[in-house]
């Protein structure tokens, strides 16, 4: 019932949010989403029973009959959510984004409309969603939820660039069949679940440029249901209208290493860059190749020093654990973010750019100096405002300076600079 109002409210809807005015809650919303900096990203699925990663099923060309089978096994008995959310919130995370449906079409709730989800697919019979939301609100930590407008299992979604191997007809596909499905979960996600801190969006990439998603009214919908609800997509390019963060892939803003982010400028909504923690979203029992705790730390510190958040990604376990390395990296980061985490929490990008050896945040009139990379005892680069002091962030010892005629500052260092991060926190005037 409630999709039916809203389809007969979507020309309406196109136009409005178009012409989108986040509402007050919205913008309150997204300074905290900016303070807070770090989150977790957690991809996990029926896909982490084979342990080979969330794209298996298209990457294998694995039948969706076949594939399907795999959710009458699924029985994560390990999993807890209070034990999830407190790892979590001891790496000093403030939020978490997870997988409630990915490409593959899977469902990690109970929905009401497809009996593909852990429901009632599943001998699990749990919502770990609903789980999850409860300890959440709990443990006082931010929940998002990922959604993928791609299904490689459903014959109405139109067929698109992956997902060709799964059986399905040829020529598949009912958009307005599948649009009003996609509208009915977000729903059901954004009614059931509380406070939901973002939708992450994921697959516009799967269709042509000039395919029609219908963006604004969807995300009329979800403006509607929860106003301080943030939206982001995954598109790898500028936000559209109706868009409340930007998204960069493996990627820093400004940057196009993974080659995901060409032509994608950098807007001034907030940002967040996703990263894996080793080398792959989903689960992959042969990829131990984890990211070292410094690694990790210094990505935090270089989405800060570019203004953006970091979302981190973990795989779960088929049993429903979080891998012991990433138990342990988020332990590793946790103690850090616990000494150093004034100098991340709350801050924008600072006066300094990003240079290569390091990035600058700022909070009010404190200016933090991030050294993560420099040979030798002394710093200069430019600044106009004057700086009052300047000390070590650790131990608050006095840094010697000088500020010249020509806007630069000399720092001359009391010792050689530490791993993982050397701060030093500058009062200006």
């Amino acid at each position: 019932m409630a999709f039916l109002l809203f389809s007969a409210t979507a020309s309406f809807a196109q136009t409005a949010e178009e012409n989108y005015v986040p509402a007050p809650e919205n913008l309150a919303a997204r300074q905290e989403f900016q303070d807070n900096k770090f989150g977790i990203f957690l991809h996990w699925g029926i896909y982490s029973m084979p342990a080979q990663g969330e794209w298996y099923m298209t990457n294998a060309n694995i039948n969706r009959d076949e594939y399907a089978k795999l959710a009458s096994g699924f029985y994560p008995s390990r999993f807890n959510a209070a034990e999830w959310v407190a790892a979590i919130k001891a790496s000093g995370a403030k939020y978490i984004c997870i997988t409630s449906r990915h490409h593959d079409g899977f469902s990690m709730f109970k929905t009401r409309w497809s009996n593909y989800n852990i429901v009632d697919a599943t001998p699990f019979k749990r919502d770990v969603l609903k789980e999850l939301a409860d300890e959440c609100q709990k443990q006082g930590i931010k929940l998002h939820f990922y959604y993928s407008h791609i299904d490689w299992f459903r014959d109405d979604y139109p067929e698109g660039k992956t997902g060709h191997g799964t059986g399905r007809p040829q020529g598949h596909g009912n958009w307005e069949s599948y649009y009003n499905f996609m509208n009915n979960q977000l729903t059901e996600l954004l009614t059931n679940y509380g406070p939901v801190g973002a939708i992450w969006f994921d697959g516009a990439w799967d269709q042509p440029k000039d395919f029609d998603w219908q963006l604004p009214a969807q995300y009329e919908l979800i403006h509607r249901l929860q106003p301080a609800c943030l939206i982001g997509n995954n598109h790898h390019g500028t936000p559209h209208a109706g868009e409340d963060i930007q998204i960069f892939e493996r990627d820093l803003p400004g940057e196009n290493t993974a080659g995901y982010s060409a032509g994608q400028g950098i807007s001034a909504l907030p940002l967040e860059t996703c990263e894996t923690m080793n080398g792959m979203w989903g689960y992959k029992i042969e990829d131990q190749n984890y990211k070292s705790a410094e690694t990790l730390i210094r990505y935090i510190v270089r989405a800060a020093g570019k203004n953006a958040n970091l979302l981190m990604n973990i795989g779960p376990q088929p049993n429903g654990e979080l891998p012991v390395t990433a138990v342990e990296r988020l332990k590793e980061v946790g103690k850090w973010m616990a000494t150093y985490g004034d100098t991340i929490y709350g801050t924008r990008g600072g006066d300094v750019p990003p240079q290569t050896w390091g990035v600058s945040t700022r909070k009010g009139k404190r200016l933090f100096i991030h050294i993560l990379d420099l040979k030798g005892t002394e710093l200069s680069f430019p600044l106009a405002t004057k700086v009052v002091r300047a000390e070590q962030f650790h131990d608050r010892a006095p840094v010697p300076f000088t500020q010249d005629a020509d806007n630069n500052l000399h720092l001359k260092l009391p010792q050689a600079t530490t791993n993982p991060d050397y701060i030093v926190e500058l009062i200006l005037e």
